[in-house]
């Protein structure tokens, strides 16, 4: 039930941007960047960014709001072919406002349902801290999600 929920719809011209991206044909590292608009409960495109590695666009999120991402990346198998899969990044930092955590989880999978991908992850980025001495809990990076997607 929960996943055919849809707390916002997606913006029609970002629908034609993610087709358009998805069928790209460019052999650069690029991504769309996506915030939900709370007064309008849309998912609007906030930046496109091309030739970007995951450091760069890493630095481009906000530290206390979520994001949605689709990444466009150069990937080398072991046997040497190359491909460049598409994922799909849910970036929810510690700290953000329930409400917009709810927001955002609640129309994740509309969007990846409008994008139509299958490589998708959440990402819960925690800043260097000790809960106690046996608990600790690193920064996750972009690089270690996409590393992971393939």
């Amino acid at each position: 039930m929960s996943s055919s929920l849809v707390v916002c719809e997606v913006d029609e011209s970002l629908k034609e941007k993610l087709k358009k991206f998805r069928f790209r044909k460019e052999t650069n590292n690029a991504a769309i960047l996506m915030k939900i608009d709370m007064e309008k409960q849309l998912v609007i495109l906030e930046e496109e960014y091309e030739d970007i590695s995951l450091d760069d666009l890493r630095n481009e999120l906000p530290e206390r709001q979520p994001r949605f991402i689709v990444y466009s990346y150069k990937y080398v198998h072991t046997d040497g072919r190359v491909s460049y899969p598409l994922c799909f990044i849910f970036s929810s930092p510690v700290g953000c406002k329930p409400e917009q955590q709810m927001m955002y989880a609640g129309s994740k999978n509309q969007l990846v349902s409008t994008a139509e991908l299958t490589k998708v992850r959440t990402v819960l980025l925690l800043n260097h801290m000790n809960i106690n001495s046996n608990v600790k809990y690193t920064k996750c990076t972009l690089t270690e999600v996409v590393d992971n997607l393939v």
